[in-house]
């Protein structure tokens, strides 16, 4: 009851996830991002343990075959797991377990692979990646939400959703962005929002970081109140 994807850009080398679930809080249990490393995602009565265990086999210098691999015979319940794992050079893998319930789909494309589990159809992952390569100079936050928004309209989940995120990493140990729906009746059209909305807020933000006496101290394009230094 999941759908989601891993994209990287080849442009500016970050790297990043979505996805959506007819569950609670999505963003909580699925993506795993380490900047310059890759990404992983486990989903379909997922185990949020395979996340970690799986960027250390990236950090390692496996690439995204041998860490999905890896990731398979290391946990006795593989056949209820949903995986899928990108490497820093792009490549991808997945995996469907035996008892991952249909409509199950992957796709794979250079920096980027989508899947999901309980679709409403197999062409879902697929319309997720196109969307996602239509437009490889967009920010790669665009890119993921257009792929997530293209499952939705592909058919998404055989029911409706509930929770969505966005997350995006450059080459910083924190995250641009990591965005959440957590229940929502259309948690896909508020994500794309709230990214909307932080998108031209990431450069100050991050200057915040790294040098704080350059910075503006309040949102990017407007005045700060008093006190405001988040």
């Amino acid at each position: 009851m999941t759908f989601s994807l891993l994209g990287r850009c080849a442009r500016t080398g970050q790297i990043g996830a979505a996805g959506a679930t007819s569950d609670l809080a999505v963003g909580a249990r699925i993506q795993h991002v380490a900047p310059g490393i890759g990404a992983v995602l486990t989903q379909h009565r997922t185990d949020p343990r395979l996340g970690p265990r799986g960027l250390a086999l990236l950090r390692s210098g496996c690439g995204a075959a041998e860490t999905v691999a890896a990731l398979v015979a290391s946990t006795p319940h593989a056949d209820w797991r949903q995986l899928a794992a990108l490497d820093a050079t792009g490549r991808s893998a997945h995996h469907h377990g035996a008892r991952v319930k249909p409509a199950r789909a992957a796709a794979q494309g250079q920096d980027c692979v989508a899947l999901g589990n309980i679709l409403a159809n197999e062409a879902v992952p697929a319309a997720m990646l196109r969307a996602f390569e239509a437009d490889p100079a967009a920010p790669l936050g665009d890119r993921l939400l257009a792929g997530l928004a293209a499952g939705q309209a592909a058919g998404g989940e055989h029911g409706p959703v509930f929770s969505a995120v966005l997350e995006v990493w450059g080459d910083q140990d924190f995250a641009l962005a990591d965005l959440r729906v957590d229940r929502a009746a259309a948690p896909i059209a508020e994500l794309a929002g709230l990214w909307k909305d932080w998108a031209p807020k990431i450069d100050e933000f991050v200057l915040r970081v790294l040098d704080p006496d350059r910075a503006r101290g309040g949102a990017a394009g407007s005045v700060s109140p008093p006190g405001n230094t988040a």
